[in-house]
């Protein structure tokens, strides 16, 4: 087994992924706050009995959706014709009380991270394979050790799923981000489907980092000590939702996604509440002058069961997936399905540790996670999320 632990030295990246304060410790009682009233297409927290923005009713009926319908199950009909597909249909009304800790603990992992990829050459070369690195158990209380990953969870034809995901830092609202970036396909299945739905994240996720037996008859506050944030509204890439596909690196140099988050119950703002918060590094584009990237996450499939973070740190090398598109980062690392969306971090030329890409794919062997370069076409979707969404 390689030792990750040098690199893990040299970057500080354990460091810099620490809690730095605390607004809202674990358990504790969030202030209630007022849902913001916002052009989106989203639901303000406070479940089923709270009102709707009016846009959003509107936006409902031209969809044929019926908010109680909706809340009631109807969200379960999947008919390919209602599916809504587009980049400005994205809807996702507040279901009170439907991911409790049994829910999410039998969400799966979808099938994108345990995808072959292929290498016929795109806009660079491919490196060698890597060599695996054994994926590390982080330490806890996760809130302690890496406060801004969660697990984000969704609902897609196939059933309750779950990928990973960090709180990152809002340009247009300092030091109160209710920004997560995860991978695109944790939110849209691409080219063959729509956006799926119940979307919603859970920063600190199993915070003590306990066993499936500990948890059999675990209350909410053991699976989600900060609460479960709705995502009000999301954006992913238009080459995702073009080209994206279910297996193999289709659509996969644009697989990242933003969503714009508001607990569930009420409360401060997710950074606030969480106490750290990540910048997202746009320029971390040539992969052979980084010396090391971390990927965090919740793996799912075997052997992992979802419920332990881990960390990979490794040298990033070169993986090119077809003419025409972005060369992609690859480390080398066991994680699984599950990790899907999880941040990688470097080390910035200021010293300071930025969210560089996240996790997309990778072999049906585990040996090796693939994550997009975050370009020009990234920072458009962050920059339009931040200006339109952060400071509601």
């Amino acid at each position: 087994m390689r030792s990750i632990r040098p690199l893990l030295a040299a970057t500080a990246t354990v460091a810099a992924l620490a809690l730095t304060a605390t607004a809202c410790g674990p358990g504790e009682e969030q202030a209630a706050g007022e849902a913001a009233d916002r052009p989106s297409a989203s639901a303000p927290a406070g479940g089923a009995e709270a009102a709707l923005p009016a846009d959003l009713a509107d936006k409902l009926k031209e969809h044929g959706v019926d908010v109680d319908k909706w809340r009631d199950g109807g969200w379960k009909d999947w008919d390919k014709k209602d599916w809504l597909r587009k980049a400005e249909d994205y809807v996702n009304p507040v279901i009170e009380g439907l991911w409790k800790p049994e829910r999410m603990k039998t969400a799966k992992a979808p099938a994108k991270t345990m995808a072959t990829a292929g290498t016929s050459g795109g806009q660079g070369v491919s490196d060698p394979e890597p060599r695996p690195v054994e994926a590390e158990r982080e330490k806890t209380p996760y809130h302690d050790h890496a406060a801004p990953v969660g697990k984000v969870f969704f609902d897609s034809p196939e059933g309750s799923m779950v990928c990973s995901a960090t709180v990152v830092k809002d340009p247009e609202n300092p030091g109160k981000s209710n920004l997560v970036w995860t991978a695109g396909h944790c939110v849209h299945a691409g080219q063959a489907g729509g956006w799926y739905r119940n979307i919603a994240f859970v920063p600190a996720y199993n915070d003590l980092g306990k066993s499936a037996a500990a948890l059999e008859n675990a209350q909410q506050r053991e699976i989600s000590p900060y609460g479960v944030y709705w995502a009000d509204w999301v954006s992913t890439s238009g080459e995702w939702i073009r080209d994206g596909g279910p297996t193999g690196g289709a659509g996969a140099p644009y697989d990242y996604a933003v969503m714009h988050v508001k607990p569930e119950n009420g409360g401060k703002s997710l950074e606030e509440t969480v106490g750290n918060a990540l910048p997202v590094s746009f320029s971390a584009s040539d992969t052979t002058s980084i010396d090391a990237m971390g990927a965090w996450g919740y793996p799912a499939a075997p052997p992992y069961n979802g419920l332990i973070m881990h960390k990979c740190v490794d040298r990033p090398t070169r993986l090119s997936i077809s003419p025409g598109t972005p060369t992609m980062h690859r480390i080398g690392c066991t994680m699984t399905g599950g990790s899907s969306g999880g941040g990688w971090f470097a080390t910035q030329p200021d010293g300071k540790l930025a969210l560089v890409s996240n996790t997309s794919i990778g072999p049906v062997t585990s040996g090796w996670l693939a994550g997009p370069r975050l370009d020009k076409g990234a920072e458009r979707i962050f920059t339009t999320m931040s200006e339109k969404y952060g400071s509601k």
